[in-house]
């Protein structure tokens, strides 16, 4: 069986923070990941580390809330 090749990381910069920061409460995390050019599983584990919630006006207009 092959290994699986792994990309080398993307460290993030300030800039892509405060834009996560700014972006992840009232948008999907897929949205974000392309606005900042970055895997769904990246955004989703540094808004994790971060303590990123969605807003729950965003969660409740998607039907989670």
């Amino acid at each position: 069986m092959a290994k699986k090749v792994k990309s080398p990381r993307k460290l993030w910069t300030k800039e892509e923070v405060k834009k996560l920061k700014h972006l992840f409460k009232n948008r999907s995390t897929k949205q974000v990941a392309d606005e900042l050019g970055r895997s769904q599983k990246s955004v989703q584990g540094k808004a994790t580390k971060l303590g990123l919630k969605k807003d729950k006006g965003y969660l409740k207009r998607i039907g989670k809330a």
